[in-house]
C-alpha cells in the first residue's frame, strides 16, 4: 500500500468517525464566531462565488478544498473537489479535515448540513441573496468567518462603487427587452426562471424585463406560457451536456419559434457562474449582458 493511498485511508476512515459521531450529538451549530476565524487555516468553501470572495480578499492560500461548482478563478480548480454544492455528503467534506468551512445558502442535501454542523468543524453561513446589496453582505460574511474584517471592507467599497457604475452604464440600454431565461430543454421541456431568481435579479441589474416574472422559482413552461411571454430573446448558461441547446436546436421548438425571440434566432449565453454567482465579477456580467442586449433592442 502507498503511502498516499494509506493517507487517504486514513482521512476517509477519520472523516467516518466524525459523521458517526455527529449522528448521536444533539444538534448543536458551531459557528465561525466560535471558532475559525484569522485562526482557521484549512478553510473548504462551499459555493463558486464564495470560492472567487475568498481568493479576491487574498486568502486563498489558506483554502484545502472547494465544491464542485468553484471553477474560478483557474487555481480553483486544483483543489480537492469534495462534492456538488446541492448534493455535498458529510464523509466527503469531512475527508480533508478542515477547521472551517464556508457555507453558501442553498447548500445541502439539509441532513448534510445538520451532520457538519454537529461534526465539531467550524460553519460559516453565507447569505445568497440576488442584489448588489446581496453581493457586499456576501464579501462581509466571508471577511468576518476568516477573521479578515478590514481587507473584506475594502473588497466591499471597491465592488459597490463598480457595481454602481456598471447599473449606470447599463441604464436605459436594455430597456424594455423581455428576456426568457431557460435553465434546461431537456426532454424538450422548457424549464424556465421566473422571480427570486438568480437569472431574475441579474436581469434587473442590466435593466432588462424577466419575460415570465408572474411566478417565483424555476417552472416548466406550457406551449401557452412560452407564447404569452413573448420574449425578445432567450438567455441560457454557456455549458455542456443533456441541459445545453444551440440555437437551431432551441428555436425548433414549436412554441419558442413563434416567439419574437425564435423568430429572429436570438439567443444569448453565458458562463453560469459568471452570470448567475453574484460575486466579485458580477459588475463585469452586468456590463456584457447589457451590451449584448442593446444591440437586440436597437
Amino acid at each position: 500500500m502507498t503511502l498516499a493511498l494509506r493517507n487517504r485511508l486514513c482521512s476517509l476512515a477519520a472523516a467516518l468517525t466524525l459523521t458517526a459521531a455527529a449522528l448521536v450529538t444533539p444538534a448543536r451549530s458551531i459557528l465561525a464566531d466560535q471558532a475559525g476565524g484569522q485562526d482557521a487555516n484549512r478553510v473548504v468553501a462551499i459555493g463558486g462565488s464564495v470560492t472567487e470572495v475568498v481568493f479576491a480578499l487574498g486568502e486563498q492560500g489558506r483554502l484545502i478544498a472547494r465544491d464542485t461548482t468553484s471553477v474560478y478563478p483557474a487555481e480553483a480548480n486544483e483543489l480537492p473537489d469534495v462534492g456538488y454544492i446541492r448534493a455535498l455528503s458529510p464523509e466527503g467534506v469531512l475527508s480533508v479535515n478542515p477547521d472551517l468551512v464556508l457555507m453558501l445558502e442553498g447548500s445541502g442535501p439539509q441532513e448534510t448540513v445538520e451532520v457538519l454542523k454537529k461534526s465539531g468543524v467550524a460553519i460559516a453561513d453565507i447569505p445568497q441573496t440576488f442584489t448588489a446589496e446581496g453581493i457586499l453582505g456576501k464579501v462581509r460574511a466571508v471577511g468576518a468567518a476568516l477573521g479578515v474584517e478590514d481587507k473584506a471592507e475594502d473588497l466591499a467599497g471597491k465592488l459597490e462603487a463598480d457595481l454602481a457604475a456598471a447599473r449606470q452604464d447599463a441604464s436605459g440600454k436594455a430597456a424594455g427587452v423581455r428576456v426568457l431565461f431557460i435553465l434546461s430543454t431537456k426532454g424538450g421541456r422548457i424549464l424556465a426562471s421566473g422571480r427570486e431568481t438568480a437569472a431574475d435579479g441579474i436581469l434587473k441589474l442590466a435593466g432588462a424585463d424577466n419575460a415570465v416574472a408572474d411566478f417565483a422559482g424555476y417552472k416548466q413552461l406550457s406551449d401557452e406560457a412560452i407564447l404569452s411571454a413573448a420574449p425578445d430573446v432567450v438567455l441560457m448558461m454557456d455549458r455542456t451536456g443533456d441541459h445545453d441547446a444551440g440555437a437551431g436546436d432551441l428555436f425548433s421548438h414549436p412554441a419558442l419559434a413563434e416567439t419574437p425571440a425564435g423568430k429572429h434566432q436570438r439567443l444569448v449565453k453565458m458562463g453560469g457562474q459568471y452570470l448567475l454567482g453574484f460575486g466579485p465579477r458580477t459588475a463585469e456580467a452586468i456590463r456584457e449582458l447589457s451590451v449584448q442586449l442593446a444591440e437586440i433592442r436597437s
